[in-house]
């Protein structure tokens, strides 16, 4: 799993990556501790609004800087954005106001946007062979569960000796980290793939989502993934401080079990998944998301109790996102990659667009408990509908005709095989030239 580390220049920007995950983690901690200085058990209002407010940016920035990046020098391009965040992060110590919140925090979400699919973009070019590739993407996504245990549990340790205020210092530092690791990588020049036409890497990730199936019920379960996270990440800091009466660094704590959760998850799941498919995987953890919300709406009246049940969120929540990356590896040719991890970047931070609003405003205008039985409703219907929309019969080889296609023509000689029904033959599927919509699944296949 740790061969990609062997290439020197991937090595650098996993590092960055890191560093930049790390302070991003503080950042999460500190804002949260933040919203509550400034609005008391309305914190979850000011969290919604400054989560929505990363949401827009992410959805709307992600795409076009994916396509863009391909234009821009990559080294300059990422450490400007890196030298932006901290320049933020720097900043927010000194806010009083709720309106300054949302204006750096707008600042910063934009750089992020447009640094986290330039950097994805690089990843295929730095690492040519297909293993090598998912077992880099694999790294990514334990980087990331690392960070929601190791962030809180740093920022709670450190809340001991400093104020929060302070935490923002190791964001800001976490990004000028980032930032010296990107400048010492040995970046490749662009490939092929990062030279098909704007318009084509601007829609081309967002299209194969709407003519994949999986992807659409990936798709699905992003918004389950986003209710239940949003629960956490916005609402921890009012129940713990606001109804518990409990300190920051009991709020940093109950983030860290939710981390621990998750990570516990993801250390289990490669075995798990030998054996089980990525569609069950993934809606098992929706459904224990779902059913976490619920149990907080009736149970989460405690301290300890909360530290359950986000556990297990934490644990339903890795279900549900670490298999995504071998959903999308399936769906896609070299060349489109890029692309479609722009739109997964950008459509799943929609389904949290939703879900971050509705996790601070109702908990706000009435209560967390009605945040657990609204989002529970939302959760419960991403479940829902990625069970109706991602086939279950869903295999790695296809059965397909191509009646559109000349007997004789190149691509059926890939494969091909007799069939009672015409010339049909059998290989993994993705949205191409030649396979311009989803074929009709046969179970003969083998």
């Amino acid at each position: 799993m740790f061969s990609p580390l062997r290439n020197a220049a991937y090595r650098h920007l996993f590092i960055a990556q890191v560093a930049a995950l790390l302070g991003t983690g503080m950042a999460t901690v500190a804002l949260g501790l933040l919203a509550h200085e400034l609005a008391g058990a309305g914190a979850g209002e000011v969290l919604g609004v400054a989560l929505a407010i990363k949401m827009i940016a992410y959805v709307s920035v992600a795409p076009f800087a994916s396509a863009l990046a391909a234009q821009l020098p990559r080294k300059t391009l990422l450490v400007s954005l890196d030298a932006v965040r901290a320049a933020v992060a720097a900043f927010l110590p000194f806010v009083n106001e709720a309106w300054q919140v949302y204006g750096l925090m707008t600042v910063l979400f934009v750089a992020s946007a447009a640094f986290t699919p330039a950097f994805q973009a690089m990843i295929p070019d730095l690492l040519d062979d297909e293993g090598e590739y998912t077992k880099a993407l694999s790294l990514s996504r334990l980087a990331s569960d690392l960070e929601s245990v190791a962030s809180p549990v740093l920022a709670a340790v450190l809340l001991s000796v400093i104020s929060y205020h302070s935490l923002f210092v190791g964001t800001a530092f976490g990004f000028i980290l980032s930032a010296g690791f990107v400048v010492t990588a040995i970046l490749p020049r662009f490939s092929v793939a990062q030279t098909l036409p704007f318009l084509r890497r601007l829609t081309g990730g967002v299209r194969l989502f709407v003519l994949t199936p999986r992807l659409r019920g990936l798709l699905a379960v992003s918004l389950a993934t986003a209710a239940g996270g949003a629960m956490v990440f916005v609402n921890t800091v009012v129940l713990v401080q606001s109804n518990f009466g409990l300190s920051q660094q009991a709020t940093a704590w109950a983030l860290a079990a939710f981390g621990g959760g998750s990570m516990t998850a993801a250390v289990l799941l490669p075995k798990t998944l030998e054996r089980a498919t990525d569609r069950s995987t993934m809606v098992a953890g929706a459904l224990l998301m779902t059913t976490v919300l619920i149990a907080g709406a009736l149970f989460a009246r405690s301290y300890p109790m909360l530290i359950v049940l986000w556990i297990i969120m934490g644990f339903g929540y890795s279900l549900t996102i670490t298999p995504a990356g071998r959903a999308l590896r399936r769906s896609s040719t070299a060349e489109e990659r890029p692309a479609l991890f722009a739109a997964q970047f950008a459509l799943s931070h929609a389904c949290w667009l939703i879900a971050y609003p509705v996790a601070g405003l109702v908990s706000a205008e009435a209560d967390p408990q009605a945040a657990f039985v609204v989002l529970a409703a939302l959760c419960g219907f991403g479940t829902l509908l990625a069970l109706a929309v991602w086939p279950a019969h869903d295999p790695q080889n296809l059965l397909h005709h191509h009646d559109e296609l000349d007997p004789d023509h190149e691509h059926l000689n890939e494969g091909t095989r007799p069939d009672p029904a015409g010339v049909a033959h059998v290989h993994p599927v993705v949205i191409d030239d030649n396979h311009r919509r989803w074929p009709k699944q046969r179970r003969c296949a083998p």
